[in-house]
């Protein structure tokens, strides 16, 4: 154990400092003979209520940041028991991040789509990679489900090595502002780290939106400090202003990029459409002309973001507009339900205001007829935004379905409520659900808390060349009702409606 805790700066020790640690657990049920617990701090409960049962599994050693009266066991107190896991995580498996190219990618909006575009460019590139992001955690032919965007740090440093054994060279990791203020990411070494853009989102957990942004520089600054990789980079959105502030801060070489402001690499010329994006883009090696499939100015956003990180890497440009126009979906991001019906239904995980506005304003550039939007708002979430979206939702639409999202622990009717505030304000027509069927004559809204029937009204009332966007959830599959979890999939209940139009001819 003595050189394993040789990693941590500032520690007591009381007990026995030879003693064997033949692993690590932060949950007192994944302990075994001979672990070391750490007692982390949650959210809701403390660490050390679990002690006792750590100890009746097997556990030798305890991270704790306090004393306690135990008999034989060996204590490691620290000032912060996150920080000290991260750290023991790394060096248990090896410092892993130390033998890969690991990005990391923050932001509120486009981290998933930006993740995907760069395993895409990498790929082509004859790179092996892995990801780690909200969608899931993928290398080689594996997947696993992902319970957060960015893991636990025994749980990422544990990935991170078995990445580097099946040969991985280049790790993607969409890092949470979560992550980084409860100290997941210590220990990591990176190579790059992203910034794409910061609205509001979480403040329910950070308070303001200057105490989501500290969370988000410490990528920049503590993340690319400690880094002990020779060249390390800070890949920045020239177009947000909290990117010019990461500018001042960011610890490695700062490359930015953006549309409005000319950067390292930015548009000449790009053309939006529905089956895609077509540009040219200024960079540092000259013009690189592409496509994509993916759609809106969001989207080229991620691409930019995406060849920013490709050419501070040094990968081919022939590899880079491979990779951009051979993907063709993300699930969940502006993603089509297929149709024949002439209704265009897209699912998308928008749930900002921002992500929603900037989703509803992509497709009103590409549509023909009217645009229908489904949307809720998470229970026990940030409350502030609800009202923010209700308006916009309202304005920015020719028709707004008000449901439920995942409600949580909240009455979903109280959420609705206060998304319908919102809506109000524009003062937009208030329809109720059952009339949708029977057509509707202004542009307007309405409510049900019934997600399933809000997805079928909305889908119900467009005619062909109608746009529907299903907003929120995404590539979930799931609605968490209470502190149950049911199956639930926008993209399943949008092709069964699409399914019952047809069966009943009501096209």
């Amino acid at each position: 154990m003595q050189d394993l805790i040789s990693v941590l700066p500032r520690k007591e020790i009381r007990g026995n400092a030879a003693v064997e640690v033949t692993g690590l657990a932060y949950h007192s049920g994944g302990v075994q003979e001979g672990f070391l617990f750490a007692a982390i701090r949650g959210l809701k409960e403390e660490g050390t209520r679990y002690v006792p049962d750590a100890l009746a599994r097997g556990a030798r050693v305890l991270l704790l940041d306090h004393p306690l009266e135990t008999q034989g066991t060996v204590q490691i107190i620290v000032p912060d028991v996150r920080e000290a896991l991260a750290r023991l995580s790394s060096a248990f498996y090896g410092d892993p991040s130390s033998s890969l190219v690991l990005i990391g990618i923050t932001g509120t909006n486009g981290k998933t789509t930006t993740s995907y575009l760069l395993e895409s460019i990498l790929t082509a590139d004859g790179k092996r990679v892995g990801v780690m992001g909200t969608v899931n955690y993928r290398f080689q032919d594996r997947v696993f489900p992902a319970p957060t965007t960015t893991p636990e740090s025994l749980d990422l440093q544990k990935n991170l090595r078995a990445m580097r054994e099946a040969g991985i060279t280049h790790a993607v990791l969409e890092v949470s502002s979560h992550a980084l203020d409860l100290q997941r990411v210590r220990g990591c070494d990176f190579d790059v780290a992203l910034f794409t853009n910061l609205t509001r989102d979480h403040l329910d957990y950070h308070g303001s939106m200057d105490g989501y942004f500290r969370a988000k520089q410490l990528l920049f600054t503590q993340g690319l400090r400690e880094s002990r990789k020779e060249k390390r980079f800070a890949v920045l959105n020239a177009d947000d202003p909290r990117g010019e502030e990461l500018a001042r801060l960011a610890r490695g070489t700062v490359f930015r990029y953006g549309i409005e402001r000319r950067a390292e690499i930015w548009p000449e010329s790009f053309e939006e459409g529905t089956e895609g994006l077509r540009f040219r883009l200024t960079t540092p090696r000259g013009l690189l002309e592409g496509e994509s499939a993916l759609i809106g100015r969001h989207n080229l956003y991620n691409i930019l973001a995406a060849v920013s990180v490709g050419e501070v890497l040094g990968v081919s440009q022939r590899a880079m507009i491979a990779g951009v126009g051979g993907l063709e979906r993300v699930p969940g991001r502006l993603e089509r339900v297929p149709g024949d019906d002439g209704i265009h239904v897209f699912v998308d995980y928008s749930h900002t205001p921002d992500a929603l506005e900037s989703a509803l304003e992509t497709l009103q550039k590409v549509r023909s007829g009217r645009l229908i939007v489904v949307f809720g708002c998470g229970g026990d979430r940030d409350r502030g935004k609800r009202p923010e979206m209700g308006s916009v939702a309202a304005a920015r639409s020719d028709l707004a379905v008000i449901t439920s999202d995942n409600p949580r622990t909240e009455d979903p009717l109280k959420i609705i409520e206060e998304i319908e505030r919102g809506a109000q304000r524009t003062g937009r027509k208030r329809y109720e659900i059952s009339q949708l069927g029977n057509g509707w004559d202004a542009p307007g809204y309405a409510v049900t808390p019934d997600r399933r029937e809000a997805i079928r009204r909305a889908i119900g009332a467009a005619r062909r060349g109608d746009i529907v966007l299903i907003a929120g959830k995404g590539h979930e599959d799931y609605q968490i009702l209470g502190t149950r979890k049911i199956h639930f999939d926008d993209r399943e209940e949008a092709a069964e409606a699409l399914a019952r139009l047809r069966r009943e001819g009501d096209r």
